[in-house]
């Protein structure tokens, strides 16, 4: 499986998505909560940030971006500042949004959400669900009917908020198939006749129960909900997302597929939807084995709800996760840039970061029970490693025995530590300025006052902690040790 997830990804790069659909744009309000209103029984927010996102069909073409693919966007925004602000956002992500129809007579679909402690507690939506004028609903078609022959596949993402009308999703899905195109939607509502002809939905749970109108308690209510499903759609697939049961993928003809959920700390599910209709839909314009798809869909939205708001998932978060899952030691070997974004989000669930670093040429018993009681120090233990240039700094002309990347990943497969990071220079003392770890930590065989990046940590607060080690290990002691016993017996 991981050559055929490979390919995918590398094909991701050739293929042209359009995306047609209700556009939103998602505004987060960040704050803390420490007291209770005198006027209501109310909490009081007390604002510390902002940002904005985009939302909707909008992040389903923020995240075929971000896995590099050429991104046509069709939708419709308000002529208000909110609309300004997603065009805006879509420019600078490189997205061509020259489908995208300003209609003076309805505001940009906004979704304010107020966070305090990494928790929403509450939201607010702007909107209307009237269907669009048949001014603007002319000006979408006819983009539509230009752009559909130039692309090599089509999601729709209907939020029912007044595009995705019967008579769009029928030129959609006959143009499409006038021109062999895959096309892919993520549905609402309750009448899935409307779908008829698409090859591949991806509903959650709660929508498929509403299209059948079948109570789902178990599978058996599930493959009978999914077959009415496909009886009314013809579709080729249906992947049923499932939150913390993973999803099911149906495919038209009997065959059933269940994947677990990638097991990962939730955040944030907001925009987890997008990320799976964005990843399943790639893979069905690769043509590629639709559980090969699911399985990879599945992945991208365990890494979606592991970020806080509505965020993409990268093509090289995914391309790691294939490369890697396999050994164990998935997204743990990371950059500068990736580890730090790791760490911010880590520090806004209160979280304690550790740091050591070292040559760990030769990982043994004694590396192993440090690492351990590193990491009993704080919550996420990041471990620098010298890369091969500065072990040879370090160490001399013979060393490492083991190159750079054999190194971080017998470290990333050990459970205690969370991220490995490598580094080029002398000292760590760049690299601890740069992620700020609340404990620097070191073995017992240095003085406080030799610790490379002591300074830098104390001055901003952090602590220094030194950890005995485990007497008699050393790597130059275990090659010195082979070097004896098969010196006059090899």
């Amino acid at each position: 499986m991981r050559e055929r997830l490979k390919e995918i990804l590398l094909r991701s790069k050739q293929i042209k998505v359009l995306v047609v659909g209700d556009l939103m744009l998602d505004r987060y309000i960040w704050g803390t909560v420490n007291r209770i209103s005198p006027e209501a029984p109310i909490q009081i927010l007390e604002f510390a940030s902002e940002n904005v996102a985009p939302g909707g069909a909008a992040n389903v073409a923020n995240n075929l971006k971000a896995l590099e693919c050429q991104v046509h966007l069709c939708g419709v925004v308000g002529d208000d500042e909110n609309g300004r602000q997603l065009f805006h956002i879509l420019k600078e992500k490189g997205i061509d949004s020259e489908g995208v129809m300003v209609d003076p007579s309805r505001p940009t679909t906004h979704k304010v959400r107020a966070i305090a402690h990494n928790q929403q507690i509450l939201r607010i939506d702007r909107e209307v669900q009237r269907s669009v004028s048949h001014e603007v609903l002319t000006k979408v078609t006819s983009y539509l009917m230009q752009r559909i022959p130039e692309v090599d596949g089509i999601i729709c993402s209907d939020y029912k908020k007044g595009l995705m009308v019967d008579e769009l999703l029928r030129t959609v899905i006959d143009s499409g198939h006038r021109h062999e195109l895959r096309l892919a939607l993520d549905p609402k509502g309750s009448d899935y006749s409307r779908y008829r002809g698409v090859d591949a939905l991806t509903p959650n749970l709660q929508e498929i129960e509403r299209a059948s109108k079948i109570a789902i308690v178990g599978e058996e209510e599930l493959d009978r909900a999914v077959e009415c499903a496909v009886g009314l759609t013809e579709s080729r697939a249906i992947l049923v997302t499932r939150g913390k049961e993973g999803m099911t993928l149906y495919e038209n003809g009997g065959s059933k597929t269940h994947i677990p959920a990638d097991v990962r700390e939730v955040y944030d599910v907001t925009g987890a939807g997008d990320t799976v209709i964005s990843v399943f839909g790639l893979g069905l314009f690769c043509n590629a084995d639709l559980v090969d798809a699911a399985w990879l869909a599945n992945r991208a939205a365990g890494i979606a709800v592991g970020k806080l708001g509505t965020a993409a998932v990268s093509w090289e978060e995914l391309a790691r996760y294939v490369d890697e899952a396999s050994l164990g030691f998935k997204e743990k070997i990371v950059n500068l840039d990736e580890c730090k974004q790791a760490l911010s989000q880590a520090r806004s669930y209160g979280r304690r970061i550790v740091f050591t670093n070292g040559c760990f040429d030769l990982l043994h018993i004694g590396h192993i029970q440090f690492l351990q009681a590193a990491k009993r120090l704080g919550d996420v233990l990041v471990v620098g490693v010298n890369d091969d240039h500065s072990v040879r700094a370090v160490k001399g002309p013979r060393r490492p025995l083991t190159s750079e990347m054999e190194r971080a990943r017998v470290l990333a497969a050990l459970e205690c530590v969370d991220y490995v990071i490598l580094f080029s220079e002398h000292t760590p003392e760049r690299l601890i300025g740069e992620l700020r770890p609340d404990l620097l930590v070191k073995g017992r065989d240095y003085g406080l006052e030799e610790v490379a990046g002591r300074k830098i940590v104390e001055g901003y607060g952090g602590r220094v902690e030194l950890i005995p080690l485990f007497p008699g290990s050393s790597t130059s002691g275990i090659v010195q040790s082979i070097i004896e016993k098969y010196r006059d017996n090899p």
